[in-house]
């Protein structure tokens, strides 16, 4: 996306630098001549290393100290617009929209989010336009004993609002999953057991077969003012996760499903960028609707890119009040990225660990695999979530972490 004409403003904070998709925000507000001041969470956030942090702090607990930080940085750097990444920051920010009264925050707002953040809410207003969406059971909605015996397996479990999940979890000694594959009834009991003592349970979803499909949109005013799709080539786990490998798809593909994307966000009442996910079958052409990430995503790097920048589009329209860019819809299909570490790891898996796979009906030829792998890394336009010519530290740093966690006695 060109910035021909666009007007420069003043620096930005960036809260949550830790992972691919704060250094991905990082990078692309610092080429567009952005100050950036990022906040992380600990002292191994890659987006501390990026050049194109201004400044960096570290500030795990999200707090009044926190709230104090970020004011203290607007004040000293002329920093008067604040973006964030994961869904609990910004439910926190929203929170306390009073404390940091004076400064922007471009974010979704309260009422927004948590409607996204809401998987069944989401899928009844999807229903209602007509989309696909997975049956689904919830067991905490039950006031007796839960009725499994017309579900078709297998199924999948997955949280409804994991953050809400997650701490009961810790507290009861339990492992997060995003999703568990149950593949008969019997699993499925022993697996609601398991979650007894928390009081909490899992949404119950029937199995949507294919890969992801994810529709990137830039919501401003009641329309979509950039659209970005991809197609998750790969994932980790290798049955279904987040992206390890992605392409991005020429912008006239799945026509018709992106304009049920689009009414779908307008029926939440969205502005700003959102992805809406799918399971995606090329057999069949049937498209299954997963959820809404109402933040920026994990395969953001795939659109920074591709040309697709959501991060710049966001400052300059709720931030400096812009108007849309003429090229805001241009962006590159066919383009490939790879999440380095998370593909290693799925490889891992599918050679020496397959029978963890918990999608029984996938069948992966070791060898074609292994050519994939390394042959990846022969075609110099192949692009990376993390590493960058341009901006290597991150990348260096995140590696000799890797190495050091490794070897014997290192920290893990």
């Amino acid at each position: 996306m060109s910035t021909t004409g666009a007007p420069r403003g003043r620096g930005v904070i960036v809260l949550g630098i830790d992972s691919q998709i704060g250094l991905t925000v990082v990078r692309e507000l610092g080429e567009h001549g952005v100050a950036v001041f990022g906040i992380a969470r600990s002292r191994k956030a890659v987006g501390l290393y990026s050049r194109h942090l201004k400044n960096g702090y570290v500030h795990a607990p999200r707090d009044e100290s926190l709230l104090q930080l970020i004011r203290d940085i607007s004040q000293r750097e002329g920093a008067p617009f604040v973006m964030t990444v994961s869904e609990g920051d910004i439910l926190f920010l929203n929170q306390h929209r009073v404390q940091l009264s004076g400064l922007s925050l471009l974010i979704p707002d309260l009422n927004a989010i948590e409607t996204v953040i809401d998987k069944d809410r989401v899928y009844r207003i999807a229903e209602r336009i007509g989309m696909r969406i997975p049956r689904c059971i919830d067991p905490n909605a039950s006031e007796g004993a839960v009725d499994l015996s017309r579900l078709t397996f297998p199924v999948v479990l997955k949280w409804a609002f994991p953050g809400r999940a997650q701490p009961l979890l810790r507290a009861h000694h339990l492992q997060f999953h995003k999703a568990e594959y149950c593949h008969s009834e019997a699993d499925l009991r022993r697996a609601l057991a398991r979650y007894e003592p928390m009081g909490y349970f899992p949404l119950v979803q029937e199995y949507a077969a294919g890969s992801g499909l994810g529709h990137m949109i830039y919501m401003h005013e009641g329309e979509p003012v950039l659209r970005f799709q991809h197609l998750r080539e790969h994932e980790w786990p290798p049955e279904g996760g987040y992206s390890t490998q992605c392409r991005s798809l020429p912008s006239d593909e799945h026509g018709d499903l992106m304009a049920k994307s689009v009414e779908l966000l307008r029926a939440v009442g969205w502005d700003g960028p959102a992805m809406v996910e799918y399971r995606y079958d090329p057999r069949t052409g049937l498209a299954v609707l997963m959820e809404i990430n109402g933040r920026f995503w994990g395969s953001l790097p795939l659109a920074y890119h591709a040309g697709a920048h959501f991060a710049w589009l966001s400052y300059c329209l709720k931030g400096l009040g812009a108007p849309v860019p003429k090229d805001a819809h241009d962006y590159r299909a066919g383009v490939r990225c790879r999440f380095g570490v998370a593909e290693t790891k799925r490889l891992i898996r599918i050679l020496f660990q397959p029978e963890r796979i918990q999608d029984r009906s996938l069948r992966f030829s070791r060898l074609s695999e292994l050519g994939h792998y390394f042959g990846y890394f022969l075609n110099p336009a192949h692009r990376y979530y993390i590493f960058s010519w341009r901006d290597p530290r991150p990348f260096l740093f995140d590696v000799a972490g890797l190495v050091r966690r490794v070897l014997p006695g290192g920290k893990r």
